[in-house]
């Protein structure tokens, strides 16, 4: 079984965030982390290589410094790591990404395609379903369980407070939520296979089946019309009453505000 992993390098937003002047983030700036979402995607194809034996491959679209988040995922047990990079894909929203994913994965033999749900960063949901659009195969979104039987995927999608069984034939994407598992670690031993092992970086010529005017900033149909920072809390005001001052003091505020 042959498994793609997507996997995105998002900004540690601990650290701040920090944008261009056209809006789009400036990734280049910033402290990053691998996406939480596509982590736990990860670690499920991880545990489904560990189950079935199967090859495990990476991809990411990204600036050049985005190969560090594929040799953490190699680090982690992942077999190889894809960086799409190329300065005609900069500034791309989710249609040109996901044009850009697709088109690439298009180079790849694959049973089943695991993203993350979101990233952090644009909390859009959307790459993921969007790709299985292009590749015209089923997607199965939420997964909080993923199981392999014969050659089909079984899924319990998350629904509110239930969830849903989902047989799909593969091939077949899923995308996968954080609550999905717990990531394993990297091991001393992966961390220094991964240091040693070779990234595949592919650019505009790699894509497959891909037109211009579907990547980068001039292929985004989304445009931002103004980005910030987090708003900044102010101080506050402290009072310092006792405890029947108190009740009233809070339930005058909150009538003020019209809350009651």
């Amino acid at each position: 079984m042959k498994i793609v992993v997507c996997i995105k390098q998002v900004p540690d937003t601990k650290g701040g965030v920090k944008f261009n002047p056209d809006g789009t983030l400036d990734r280049g700036a910033m402290l990053t982390i691998m996406n939480p979402d596509d982590k736990a995607g990860l670690e499920a194809a991880l545990r489904l290589k560990d189950q079935y034996g199967a090859e495990v491959t990476v991809i990411t679209m990204g600036l050049p410094k985005a190969e560090d988040v594929l040799r953490e995922a190699m680090a982690m047990g992942a077999d190889k790591g894809i960086l799409v990079t190329d300065r005609v894909l900069g500034g791309a929203d989710t249609w040109a990404t996901s044009q850009t994913l697709a088109g690439a994965i298009r180079n790849l033999e694959y049973d089943l395609i695991i993203t993350g749900r979101q990233a952090i960063d644009g909390d859009t949901a959307q790459v993921g379903p969007q790709i299985s659009e292009h590749l015209d195969i089923p997607v199965i979104s939420y997964a909080q369980d993923i199981k392999i039987e014969g050659n089909s995927v079984i899924v319990q999608r998350q629904y509110d407070d239930r969830y849903h069984v989902i047989k799909a034939q593969m091939p077949c994407l899923v995308t996968a939520l954080a609550e999905l598992n717990e990531p394993r670690y990297m091991t001393p031993g992966g961390i220094f296979d991964a240091c040693d092992a070779e990234i595949t970086v592919w650019g505009r010529a790699n894509l497959v089946d891909v037109e211009d005017s579907n990547l980068g900033l001039k292929g985004s149909p989304t445009q931002i019309a103004k980005a910030s920072d987090k708003v900044r809390k102010g101080a506050g005001e402290v009072v310092n009453l006792d405890a029947a001052e108190s009740v009233d003091y809070i339930i005058g505020k909150l009538k003020e505000k019209h809350v009651i």
